[in-house]
């Protein structure tokens, strides 16, 4: 019997991002996929112009539903939320789940680059220390990661040792297993995804060729390939290497793309998967 992944994220109507990458690449990867939006956005926000519209009383009520009907899942992954209410909503559920034993994966979606986005306040990064203390598994950048453990941002990236120290003040929020991407190792060219491994108790890093294009997407791809290939039996290090790969690979197929604002079309590459 498939396993049953529930998605919380935002929905774009126009471009594959959030929700409308996850669902397709896990749907592929043979789970059983259901979600709860947190926001339904016109389109990706590189165009510039956007609508966005708040869905929380739509969860609250979904929520309310599903715990009527019964519904349980394997595992839950949230993403992009909106609000503190949101954030409140989305932890109650998740440590209650977390505690019947469901796999919770967190991305913390709150900034990139060094900086925050927009509408992300020291409220909100007090509220994601409160989420990923639920988490089993949680995909913050650097960026995210340096903001939830107040330490410095620096442009040049810090040591490998200075990232171990960061996966431990993370770990000691009660994140069990860590993977912080986009990581840049101070004193050379390279970039690379830190991690630790709760089950083996050993840090791993694994290096990667940046390819000088921007889709929007990409880490919400990222995050479904390395759901689906931990669910699968996968440890830790083999998904997150897999889940490169394959982002690498859709990047290098689709390089050439005039509107690259619409994100990565799936449908044409899904075979990366296989």
């Amino acid at each position: 019997m498939s396993k049953k992944l529930l998605l919380i994220n935002d929905m774009a109507g126009y471009g594959k991002v959030a929700l409308s990458a996850m669902i397709p690449v896990l749907s592929h990867m043979k789970y059983e996929v259901f979600n709860l939006p947190t926001a339904i956005v016109s389109n990706t926000l590189d165009y510039g112009k956007f609508d966005i519209l708040d869905t929380t009383d739509y969860m609250k009520n979904a929520i309310a539903v599903w715990e009527q009907l019964g519904f349980e899942f394997d595992a839950i992954s949230t993403g992009f939320i909106v609000s503190k209410e949101q954030t409140e909503l989305v932890t109650e559920f998740c440590k209650a789940r977390a505690e019947k034993g469901v796999t919770i994966f967190t991305d913390p979606i709150m900034g990139d680059e060094g900086k925050l986005y927009n509408g992300i306040t020291e409220e909100t990064i007090d509220l994601m220390r409160e989420l990923i203390s639920a988490a089993d598994y949680i995909v913050p950048n650097y960026t995210e990661a340096a903001y939830l453990t107040e330490l410095p941002y620096k442009e040049d990236g810090v040591t490998e040792e200075e990232y171990h120290t960061m996966i431990d003040k993370l770990r000691a929020f009660g994140a069990k297993s860590i993977v912080i991407t986009s990581a840049k190792i101070a004193g050379t060219d390279c970039r690379s995804v830190v991690g630790y491994d709760h089950k083996k108790e050993e840090y791993f890093k694994v290096d990667f060729e940046e390819i000088p294009v921007h889709f929007p997407g990409t880490g919400d791809i990222f995050s479904a390939v390395f759901i689906g290939k931990l669910m699968s039996g996968k440890d830790l290090q083999t998904a997150t290497a897999e889940a490169m790969d394959a982002v690498k690979s859709m990047i290098g197929q689709n390089a050439d793309n005039v509107d690259k604002y619409k994100g990565i079309p799936l449908e044409t590459c899904m075979e990366v998967l296989d």
